[in-house]
């Protein structure tokens, strides 16, 4: 049946409306997404718009301010830059403006003479604070101060600055010493080199006034120099080891102690110098290991002398019954030979035991005596001359056997008559050569071979030493010994470090006399008067040792002469010799406090706090005034000794001045140009041979000079330097580094006072609770940076004080907070008002806080910064930062969990900064972050503008966190994967035939194949145990 064409009609237009509504619909929802996705590029252009415009606007504001900044400059007035001449002792003029550039000449001049002139460096015996008290180590008066003074200096008046802020009763007290044999070394050269005269040529009187003008002259110099150096000495207490007070109490001391009988007169054996004609300690004397034959030049003669050589000769033995040969390093001192030892049990000399050899020069009768404690019968032929008076080992045989001592020496060092008419008269070196001669007309030479041995020569003279047997004053140290050894083992008295406590028992476990006579005429003379009867045979000063009278002075030694000796005539002759520098040194604890009065300071100050000096006096200086102390002042002169490590230059060498490596203090502060150092060489003291050497030593290591580094930087250095052991190998580029760290402090007070403003007052007080977080975490640091300085001080590890207070100032003050709060003074805007003003306050506290807790190691840079501050409205701040309180800790400034969430910020702020291409630097790029863990995710989107800020990019994006599952999971597989390849290598090497059939090469590229699966696998079990690590942290 056909369709009806109506029909048909109908249904196409009901079709055609059916695809339309579909189409509609579908174009709605193509529009719809098109419009949202309109939207959303709408939102984002709007947002990179709105960072653009806070970029832009920050960058405008930067631009403004460079402008700002550019049109001051035009308007500035040079004069406003440059602090008024302020009058001496006066408090410090400051320029309206700071200077751009931290000057050390600048900043440090006219503080000092303020301290001292206010009377801050003084200590009142009648304070009720407690007290805390050093003794300055008396420096040589022989001249300036050198490098190691200045160490010492800046860790005492650390300690001294620190405990004075602390409340204590803080006394540090000033004096020189005469130095006996340094001081008249230097003036004998200065006179042979100016006036070509001797000490003998002008007399004793005119000699000593030779030197007390050397004293004038150079005791300035070094009062000096310990101002420069900022030391905070109570200069009203200075002492000088011979002044007038001083002086009477050694007398003191000396006639005490002899009265205990503790001091006794007796022929000993010592170190004698012959050409300063005396006896000289054991420190005074350098040692020399020679390991073959070497040629030396000494003093007095033209050619050079032999040593490292062991001389063999034969004695002719009594009765035809031979000879006996013997061996020496000093041929010479065969002359004063008395007796031959050999071994009880050596059976080559049983037949000669108790019989003699004959001497062949002067025919004396050496006794062949047998002594199992010097003899070794296995070295060299078993037998020893013995020379009692010219050797130390020699010279206890003698006691033990009762020989004679035979000195055969003049005090210059020729032979005298006891060495024979042959050889009287010669130089001691000279007389070495004739007596081989001699030997070798006897047929008695038995030839010569290298021998290892130590020489010792004085420091002072270069002249080898010569052990002499002397008429001296000695201590008997026995009994003080053992109360020193006491005092440190019952902790009465503590060393550090203490690892030195062990030295201290060493020395004073075998402590020998102590030989205090010196045959000098510079230093305290000897208070003994030696009685001569008119009807004495002998008159000769000294004959015999019973007539010598200890005595406070001529006249009381005159009565104790007459009770001794009634109705003789008779006359008294003083000692010629004075007393070893270190007896006065010993007495220094005491004599500077008043003693032997019963004076307040005494009471007061009395035993002091602690000894700092080097460790190389542990035993001459620090043990005898231990001993004296308890002997002569009933206690302890110190309760702790601090012995700080050695200077020496930057190859590690000993500073000396004939090398031209001794550094002045001075030439560090004020810097000096190369010209500058060598002139000052050839003011100097040295011989031209020694001067040649010294300018070389300068030009190698000062090509340029001296850059200037100021007291501020030197000091630091010093200080942060102690963290070296035993000694300290410094480098003037590390001092010059702290100086630049200076100008870095100027800049952030800079910094400071342009953001807090004209007018801006600190607050009385600060409600931390209220602060943004950069501003609670630095005050949390600085906490932290305080009671770490503080532990560190009263550790006496100073360079860990020093460490600490430098980490705060440089990683967390400088690099995090002054760069974290600076968007908030891009603009004035409202918005940031609250964190400008937090950020204001939390400035000022710690510059404020911060320059007092550095102020003890930098005093100058940190006085004068400090008075630049603003100060709180009605405040008692006191008038100097050097009699502020010194910092302690603030609990409610203490938040750890802030701590830990920054320590977070700042590791990624570092991984950022590290993966910025070097040339990038300007240039803001995004910045992706991948978290180990939910917690550290949250952490580091909450501080996520800090992170921008302190980073340099331009936005931040977090990728989410970590799986740590699915990372292990990786590193499993990645593991896995190398072990198999491993594996198969190993087994293929490990197969038989392997190396005797596999090429070379390829052998060789297998074991790089192998080396690196090893390290692939060692990266990854490194990896592993990060993870485990970061994931057990969080």
């Amino acid at each position: 049946m056909e369709k009806q064409p109506g029909a048909q009609g109908a249904g196409k237009v009901a079709e055609e409306k059916q695809l339309d509504e579909k189409e509609l619909e579908r174009k709605l929802k193509k529009d719809q997404k098109a419009k949202e996705k309109e939207e959303k590029k709408l939102k984002a252009k709007q947002k990179e718009a709105a960072r653009l415009q806070a970029q832009a606007t920050s960058d405008g504001t930067k631009k403004t301010e460079k402008k700002q900044r550019k049109k001051a400059v035009e308007d500035e007035n040079p004069e406003d830059f440059i602090d008024p001449d302020t009058p001496n002792g006066r408090k410090k003029l400051l320029a309206p403006q700071m200077a751009k550039q931290y000057s050390p000449s600048a900043v440090e001049k006219s503080w000092y003479a303020w301290w001292e002139s206010s009377g801050y460096f003084g200590a009142d015996p009648a304070s009720t604070k407690p007290p805390f008290v050093i003794v300055l180590p008396p420096p040589n008066v022989t001249g300036a101060l050198h490098i190691g003074h200045a160490l010492t200096v800046a860790i005492e008046d650390a300690m001294i600055r620190w405990r004075r802020m602390s409340g204590y009763n803080a006394l540090w007290v000033p004096g020189v010493d005469h130095a006996g044999i340094a001081t008249q070394v230097v003036v004998e050269k200065k006179l042979m080199r100016e006036r070509k005269l001797t000490r003998h040529d002008i007399g004793r009187e005119n000699f000593v006034n030779e030197v007390l003008k050397w004293k004038d002259q150079y005791g300035g110099t070094i009062l000096n120099q310990l101002r420069r150096l900022g030391a905070s000495l109570d200069w009203s207490r200075e002492a000088f080891t011979m002044d007038e007070q001083r002086s009477k109490a050694v007398t003191e001391a000396f006639v005490r102690l002899h009265k205990e009988g503790l001091i006794y007169r007796d022929y000993r054996l010592v170190n004698w110098d012959c050409t300063l004609r005396t006896a000289i300690s054991d420190i005074e004397v350098d040692h020399i290991e020679l390991k073959e034959e070497t040629m030396l030049k000494v003093p007095g003669y033209a050619n050079e002398v032999q040593f490292g050589v062991l001389i063999s000769f034969a004695y002719p033995l009594e009765e035809g019954l031979g000879e006996i040969v013997v061996a020496t390093t000093r041929i010479e001192t065969m002359l004063g030979d008395t007796a031959i030892a050999v071994h009880p049990e050596d059976k080559r000399y049983k037949h000669l035991h108790g019989r003699y050899a004959v001497h062949p020069f002067n025919g004396r009768k050496l006794k062949i005596i047998c002594d199992a404690e010097l003899v070794d019968p296995t070295f060299g032929t078993g037998a020893v001359k013995i020379t009692p008076a010219h050797d130390p080992n020699d010279f206890e045989v003698g006691k033990r056997h009762n020989l004679d001592f035979i000195n055969i020496f003049t005090d210059d060092g020729k032979i005298n008559s006891n060495g024979g008419a042959q050889f009287e008269g010669m130089p001691r070196f000279t007389a070495r050569v004739a007596v081989i001669e001699a030997l070798k007309e006897k047929g008695l030479y038995k030839g010569t071979k290298k021998n290892e041995m130590s020489l010792g020569v004085c420091s002072r003279t270069n002249d080898v030493v010569e052990p002499m047997i002397k008429p001296q004053w000695f201590v008997n140290c026995n009994s003080m010994a053992k109360a020193g050894l006491d005092a440190v083992r019952s902790k009465k008295i503590e060393i550090i470090p203490q690892q030195y406590e062990q030295d201290w028992y060493r020395w004073l476990e075998n402590i020998r006399d102590w030989c205090v006579s010196r045959q000098l005429w510079w230093g305290h003379r000897v208070p003994a008067w030696y009685v001569t009867l008119e009807d004495d045979q002998d008159k000769s000063l000294g004959s015999d040792n019973n007539r010598w009278i200890v005595a406070r002075n001529e006249s009381d030694a005159n009565l104790e002469a007459q009770k001794k000796y009634p109705g003789k005539k008779l006359w008294l002759d003083q000692d010629p010799d004075v007393l070893d520098t270190w007896f006065s040194s010993g007495l220094f604890p005491l004599t500077v406090l008043g003693w032997p009065s019963d004076s307040a300071d005494l009471h007061a100050f009395y035993p002091t706090s602690v000894l700092e000096t080097g460790l190389d006096i542990l035993f001459f200086w620090v043990a005898r005034m231990v001993m004296m102390g308890l002997q002569l002042g009933g206690d302890v002169p110190f309760e702790k000794v601090y012995l700080h490590p050695m200077i020496r230059d930057a190859h590690g060498r000993k500073m000396s001045k004939s090398l031209g490596n001794v550094v002045d203090p001075l030439e560090v502060i004020n810097g000096m140009s190369l010209e500058g150092l060598l002139k000052r060489l050839e003011e100097g003291n040295l011989d031209p041979n020694e001067l040649i050497i010294a300018k070389e030593g300068k030009k190698k290591d000062f090509p340029d000079g001296i850059a200037e580094c100021g007291t501020d930087a030197l000091r630091f250095a010093l200080i942060a330097y102690t963290s070296q052991s035993d000694r300290i190998n410094l480098d003037i580029k590390r001092v010059v580094g702290y100086r630049q760290w200076c100008n870095k402090l100027w800049n952030a007070i800079r910094f400071a006072m342009g953001k807090l403003g004209d007018h801006y007052t600190p607050p009385a007080t600060v409600d931390v609770s209220r602060m943004p977080p950069i501003c609670k975490w630095i005050l949390s640091v600085l906490n932290k940076a305080i009671g770490k300085t503080v532990t560190a001080l009263e550790a006496y590890k100073f360079s860990d004080a020093t460490s600490t207070i430098y980490s705060w100032w440089q990683y967390q003050l400088c690099d995090v907070f002054i760069e974290a709060i600076k968007p908030y003074f891009f603009s004035d805007s409202q918005e940031f008002e609250s964190a400008r003003t937090a950020s204001r306050d939390t400035l000022w506290i710690c510059l404020e806080t911060g320059l007092r807790l550095l102020h003890p190691f930098m005093p100058y840079v940190t006085e004068e910064l400090w008075q630049r501050l603003p100060q709180p409205k009605d405040s008692c701040r006191k008038d100097s930062i050097m009699i502020s309180e010194y910092p302690s800790l603030v609990e409610e400034w203490t938040n750890d969990r802030l701590e830990n969430e920054m320590d977070i910020v700042l590791d990624a702020v570092n991984r950022i900064r590290s993966m910025k291409p070097p040339t990038d630097s300007n240039e803001r790029r995004p910045a992706f972050a991948l978290c180990r863990g939910q917690e550290i995710a949250a952490t580091i989107q909450c501080y996520q503008s800090l992170i921008v800020s302190l980073s340099s990019v331009s936005h931040l994006k977090l990728q989410g966190a970590l799986n740590a599952d699915a990372e292990r999971e990786k590193l499993r597989k990645k593991k896995d994967e190398i072990q198999k390849l491993q594996n198969a290598l190993t087994q293929k090497m490990d197969a038989s035939g392997y190396r005797e059939k596999a090429p070379q090469n390829v052998q060789e590229e297998d074991m790089r194949k192998l080396t690196a699966l090893l390290e692939q696998l060692e990266v990854i079990s490194e990896a592993e145990k990060k993870l485990d690590a970061k994931i057990g942290n969080n």
